[in-house]
């Protein structure tokens, strides 16, 4: 009753935070949801960069707001100041509903009540920093935790074909990660999924997202 209670919270937060951001509520059944999809900038030295999305779907909710790319001023800390408002940010963040059929045939079977130690051993494997891993963590961790099992994948050329990212100047360096997982009501077998890690060189990008199946 505590965890029914917990997602109804949960639902009515973000359904209120949609409004107030003038953001579109998620897609109807048949369409998955790219959530929070937030991007970082670490350039080697302050400077102008250039970020373009040429997303498959239907953006639903940017933040600073896209318009045609976002124009913004980083430093090397990661800090950006969006160069129409002047406004500080610590990412580039959007999200977006596609029709899309992931594959799921390769992944982890991992039960809820360790999730969290599976997402922190995992993405800092792949490159995530401290921060950025908890920052992921504590976004996803309530909308999985409770569940019996996440069956959890982690997208490749089929997100970067649905979401590709031009960026201005060129990075040296780029890490996507987006997380996709189902909840499950018992466990399946499954050929785990290889991982790779991620070396940091020069002007870096690094973004994560996620999307939930039902």
């Amino acid at each position: 009753m505590k965890a029914s209670k917990s997602r109804v919270l949960i639902f009515i937060l973000s359904f209120a935070l949609m409004l107030l951001t003038g953001c579109e509520p998620p897609g109807s059944s048949g369409e998955s949801t790219s959530k929070k999809p937030v991007i970082y900038l670490y350039p080697t030295s302050e400077g102008a960069v250039s970020v373009k999305l040429d997303y498959k779907g239907k953006l639903t909710c940017t933040y600073p707001e896209y318009k045609d790319g976002w124009n913004v001023k980083a430093q090397p800390d990661g800090t950006l100041t969006n160069i129409s408002d002047k406004r500080e940010f610590s990412y580039l963040y959007w999200e977006g509903i596609y029709n899309n059929k992931w594959d799921m045939s390769k992944g982890f079977v991992v039960k809820g009540n360790e999730t969290e130690k599976f997402l922190q051993q995992k993405l800092e494997y792949m490159g995530l920093t401290p921060k950025e891993y908890n920052e992921f963590i504590v976004y996803w961790l309530p909308l999985m935790k409770d569940n019996k099992y996440n069956l959890i994948t982690f997208a490749g050329e089929d997100y970067e074909n649905i979401a590709k990212l031009t960026i201005t100047p060129n990075p040296d360096s780029i890490l996507r990660i987006m997380m996709v997982f189902k909840p499950l009501n018992e466990s399946i077998n499954i050929k785990e999924q290889k991982l790779s890690p991620f070396v940091r060189k020069g002007f870096t990008v690094v973004e994560w997202g996620g999307t939930e199946l039902k």
